[in-house]
């Protein structure tokens, strides 16, 4: 028997795809990538934007219509499958099984006997890791107690449960004696971890004095309410804990930041922004904007740009607001047509690249360590790594090198987002 897996969404749907490709293939199922060979396809969803929906709608009709021609049974699993299982039983018949995010496990007794288990609760596994990867995911908490009005994850998810001290130490031990030399701590609001009354700070120190081959802790989605002194203290002491961190924004006003119930406003946001700058030594962020939420004005938006000034983030995931049912914000009145919306996205990306470039510029100089990632494509004398700050390197080496090493490289030019390098050390 064979199986094939369809991952969208975001690094925790991917952290528990490779959990559970795991636990398929220890159970004696074999892993294939060709639909043509699979005796059943697992399509884990993703709900947080529409497109994300469209799109797995299409690969749902895909293998509707490969159904027609051979035995195979297609299982629809994570947070669509929550937010959507009547409609996916009604419009797709197709589908044999509509499986929650609890339950991903029961997919291995659904393909082998027909049998689904239901679970009480989200479970961790004992291990995301992928053999081979010298970068992992490791899960420290599932769900959300936020409730941004315009976000669907509380309700796919389900409230906050954080994963045992001692499940993620023994899981970082183990990473560690793997050689991966990178790990990202994963959660919907990953800085909000309590387990026994051990808090985020207090997490990543216990793991701290675990590392002999990881090189980098990151860590994903923080909230920025519960980005405390302690934890910006660590950062900012520890050379182990990279220096590039994800800060969620959403808007620039403080208006439209209180109706998607963000707990903070501007000026709370930009104080955060400025006290991390000032204590972390050569940080840089990675951001999240929203525009087009209901009511925004034409003002507001501009507050939003100004606030990307203010920030200069050499990441930012842009996007314009997705309606979803079952949210707060869908309710809402003043909803915004979907052209101003685009124009608006396609403005912010326009200025962002922009000023990325030019910010990327001012970067070329520097030293730094970089995790070698592979090949490039046309030379296999030139390699490609990305640094503490999450920026992508092209270097030539006159020894070969693996995946997964640590080198030191010189930026000495910029093409595109792609900074060209000379090795120092290796």
């Amino acid at each position: 028997m064979k199986f094939l897996l369809e991952s969208y969404g975001c690094q925790m749907n991917m952290a528990e795809s490779v959990a559970l490709e795991n636990e398929l293939i220890h159970s004696g199922i074999e892993k294939t990538e060709n639909a043509e060979e699979a005796d059943a396809v697992i399509i884990n969803t993703c709900s947080v934007r529409k497109s994300a929906e469209d799109r797995i709608w299409g690969r749902l009709s895909y293998y509707g219509h490969l159904k027609k021609s051979r035995k195979l049974k297609l299982v629809v699993t994570g947070c669509m499958a929550e937010r959507l299982q009547e409609d996916l039983k009604s419009s797709a018949p197709y589908v044999d099984a509509v499986i929650g995010t609890n339950e991903k496990l029961s997919i291995i007794s659904y393909i082998t006997d027909d049998r689904l288990d239901k679970a009480e609760k989200y479970t961790f596994e004992k291990s995301y890791y992928n053999e081979g990867d010298y970068s992992s995911y490791v899960p420290i908490m599932n769900g959300c107690n936020n409730f941004c009005t315009y976000c669907i994850v509380p309700y796919v998810r389900g409230r906050e449960i954080s994963r045992s001290v001692d499940e993620v130490l023994d899981e970082v031990r183990f990473l560690d004696r793997k050689g991966v030399k990178e790990i990202t701590l994963l959660g919907q609001n990953v800085n909000s971890y309590n387990y026994d009354g051990v808090n985020f700070p207090g997490l990543l120190k216990l793991i701290l004095k675990e590392l002999n081959n990881i090189q980098w802790i990151r860590f994903e989605s923080p909230h920025p309410k519960d980005f405390s002194d302690e934890l910006i203290d660590l950062i900012a002491t520890e050379e182990r804990i990279a220096s590039h961190i994800h800060l969620p924004m959403q808007s620039g006003s403080s208006r439209i930041l209180k109706l998607m119930n963000r707990k903070a406003d501007r000026e709370a946001f930009i104080y955060l922004v400025e006290k991390m700058r000032k204590a972390i030594p050569d940080l840089s962020f990675a951001t999240d904007v929203m525009v087009g939420f209901p009511t925004e004005t034409e003002e507001e938006y501009e507050e939003t740009l100004s606030m990307m000034e203010i920030m200069h983030p050499l990441e930012a995931f842009m996007y314009f607001y997705n309606l979803r049912e079952g949210t707060p914000a869908a309710k809402m009145d003043g909803q915004i047509d979907e052209k101003t919306k685009g124009r608006r996205l396609q403005n912010l990306i326009d200025i962002q690249m922009e000023r990325l470039f030019k910010e990327k510029e001012t970067r070329v100089g520097q030293v730094c360590k970089v995790l070698v990632t592979g090949n490039t494509r046309d030379d296999k004398s030139k390699f490609l790594g990305r640094n503490e700050h999450n920026e992508m390197f092209s270097f030539a080496s006159t020894c070969p090198l693996t995946a997964g090493k640590m080198v030191t490289v010189k930026a000495v030019g910029l093409k595109g987002n792609t900074y060209l390098g000379e090795m120092i050390d290796g």
